[in-house]
């Protein structure tokens, strides 16, 4: 198999030559102002790692753009907000600059790319803080917000497979922390949104996969996406379910992870045979087909690329 056909099979769920491989970084922010620039980061990367797949970079494009939410005090305000419309910098340089990376990677190997769900990209711009005050405000403003992100997220995802020429979309849910909404405010106030990007991107692809993101390191109430669907989905091991095959069983599809993605825990410090032998006892676990290996969420800057290829490298020889 080439790694087209690999990652293919393996989102489908179909037993694969080797379990595929595939862990992302953020570009750092001094490339962020060149596209061209950019493009070639990812494209170094994949050479230097060999994934079999890219989860592609959103970087510079997180907290939502809206003149509305610059120094919002007023859940009120947020039935202010209007869409950007397919012109706005914001949709279409994305689309622009995932075109170039696309190229620069010359059909090597299938590439998702990061979208969040629209209650993140206005966290990304007002914060944690300002975001619960004004949705506990006022959870029908939030609604309507999330809404009208949701609307221009459509376009975008539309852009970046059809015009861009991304296989999918890595789509991030967030906010589903234990401690932060109960279940039912959750399904009544964030997941409309959350699934009508969804929804629709699993209209225009059959590659798109699900990140249940754990990034504040405090377990998700899973349950709340349980409805959530999607061929493979990426889930914090580390804060969530241990056991791979008691994940594969919840979600019922593909599952993407394996490693702790956090600085100073054993991706960062073992050697590379104790990387070998955590390999081949992942792949026990995960077996060749329903599987992908890879981390919990992104892998910091100080991490070697080499030690990612490390996995890689291991994989194949199982």
């Amino acid at each position: 198999m080439n790694k087209r056909e690999r990652v293919a099979a393996a989102f489908k769920g179909l037993e694969t030559d080797h379990v595929p491989v595939s862990m992302w970084k953020h570009v750092p922010p001094q490339y962020w102002g060149d596209d061209d620039r950019f493009a070639e980061v990812q494209a170094q990367f994949l050479q230097d790692s060999d994934v079999d797949f890219m989860k592609l970079s959103g970087d510079k494009y997180f907290g939502w753009p809206s003149p509305v939410l610059d120094g919002i005090e007023n859940a009120e305000d947020l039935f202010r907000l209007r869409h950007l419309g397919p012109n706005h910098p914001y949709i279409q340089g994305q689309i622009d600059r995932t075109r170039k990376v696309v190229k620069a990677l010359g059909g090597a190997c299938p590439a998702i790319y990061l979208v969040f769900v629209p209650l993140s990209c206005i966290r990304l711009k007002i914060g944690y803080p300002k975001m619960m005050k004004l949705i506990r405000e006022n959870p029908e403003a939030m609604k309507y917000a999330c809404n009208v992100v949701a609307d221009d997220l459509k376009v975008l995802v539309q852009g970046l497979i059809q015009e861009a020429g991304v296989d999918g979309i890595f789509y991030s849910v967030q906010n589903g922390e234990e401690n932060r909404f109960t279940y039912e405010e959750y399904r009544d106030w964030v997941t409309p949104s959350d699934k009508k990007v969804l929804d629709y991107a699993n209209t225009l692809s059959d590659m798109n996969a699900i990140h249940f993101c754990a990034w504040e390191e405090i377990p998700n109430r899973l349950s709340v996406w349980e409805d959530y669907k999607a061929p493979v989905i990426s889930w914090s091991r580390y804060f969530d379910i241990m056991d791979i095959q008691e994940a594969k069983k919840h979600f019922g599809c593909t599952v993407w992870g394996g490693f702790d993605n956090r600085a100073g825990t054993f991706l960062y410090t073992a050697s590379k045979e104790e990387i070998e032998k955590e390999v081949a006892n992942l792949i026990a676990q995960g077996g060749k087909s329903g599987y992908i290996l890879g981390s919990d969420c992104s892998i910091h800057d100080e991490l070697p690329v080499e030690r990612i290829r490390w996995v890689v490298e291991a994989a194949r020889q199982i």
